[in-house]
């Protein structure tokens, strides 16, 4: 299934301009394209390193009208201030969507000092910037689900105690209360977009749900014979991430700055997110999954499900992909690539 975007019409008016950290991401590469389709010049905040490879934005890149015309790519790390602060004077954006850092939950555990680095200190040192720029831009901080941990209340929404349990939730915690702080104390237009898990064909393969459908195409093919996991317990708000970025765009347009949940108001375990990935390659999943306590993380969330009802009052926005229609999509796609590496 394809998401379509719905243009705007410019006319003769400037392009507006916008500013994505992290636009090499699965959500950064869905909101370059949303964002090019409604009109925007956009740039976008990339780490140098050795790969030069981008494939999820490869289509842009080959788009002549595009790149380097209304899509400009600035090399940066998160704690450059300096280097920062030139490409925001620089473009002069009119929105800036901050999505970079360490997003990887379990990882976290093993890097905890460079996720508290990136995506908390991160955060604050380009609110910083913001706040000292003559022009200050609308900021939008993509925050997580993993702020509320185990949540004594569900669903969660927006005025829920903050319990996180992970370095990765304590991170995210720190930048998302940070941006609400300068949103109240000095003015700025900053947004948090508190998202549940939203997935998609361009999630990363270090990711369990990437993973698992990834394993299911990559088993009905005959590539591999398992898939080893941990923990098949946890419940998750799984949504789609085009429809994410969606909304990240609605809460920018909106005329006061706030906090919103991002959530389908479901929730399901990974079991169930397995026994739908193999349905999808008519496999039974029990056959083919072992567990190991290895990938078992050393403290798991519970039940997390948002409560997306601020954002279907106040944006119009309402997630609308189920969990079969976004596995569907994913196993498709991974058949596809297995089948014509090449592409």
């Amino acid at each position: 299934m394809k998401i379509t975007w719905t243009s705007a019409d410019t006319g003769t008016h400037p392009l507006p301009i916008a500013l994505i950290t992290g636009i090499t991401g699965q959500d950064g590469s869905y909101l370059s394209e949303l964002l090019l389709e409604k009109g925007y010049e956009v740039h976008g905040l990339v780490r140098r390193s050795s790969s030069i490879s981008r494939t999820r934005l490869e289509s842009l890149f080959q788009d002549k009208a595009i790149y380097e015309k209304r899509l400009f790519l600035h090399y940066a790390e998160l704690d450059d201030t300096t280097t920062i602060r030139r490409i925001l004077t620089s473009a002069a954006p009119d929105e800036v969507y901050h999505l970079a850092g360490q997003s990887h939950v379990g990882l976290s555990f093993e890097i905890p000092e460079t996720t508290c680095q990136f995506t908390a200190m991160g955060t604050l040192k380009f609110l910083e910037i913001l706040r000292d720029l003559p022009k200050q831009p609308k900021l939008l901080h993509i925050s997580s689900s993993e702020i509320f941990g185990r949540p004594s209340i569900t669903p969660q929404n927006e005025s829920t105690e903050c319990r996180p349990v992970t370095p990765y939730g304590i991170a995210k915690n720190f930048a998302t209360q940070m941006v609400t702080l300068y949103r109240e104390s000095f003015g700025l237009f900053a947004c948090n977009a508190i998202c549940y898990n939203h997935e998609s064909p361009r999630r990363g393969e270090s990711f369990v749900t990437r993973k698992i459908t990834l394993g299911a195409a990559a088993i009905s093919l005959g590539l591999q014979d398992e898939l080893v996991l941990g923990s098949l317990d946890a419940q998750r708000d799984w949504g789609y991430a085009p429809e994410y970025v969606e909304a990240m765009w609605l809460m920018m347009q909106h005329e006061q700055a706030d906090d919103y949940v991002l959530s389908t108001g479901t929730s399901h375990s990974i079991e169930d997110f397995l026994d739908t990935a193999f349905r999808a390659v008519e496999l039974d999943w029990r056959a083919f999954v072992k567990q190991d306590d290895r990938y078992r993380r050393p403290a798991e969330v519970s039940r997390l499900v948002g409560d997306p009802t601020k954002a279907q009052e106040r944006l119009g926005w309402k997630a609308s992909y189920s969990l079969e229609q976004i596995v569907n999509v994913m196993v498709q796609s991974d058949l596809k690539m297995l089948q014509n590496p090449s592409n």
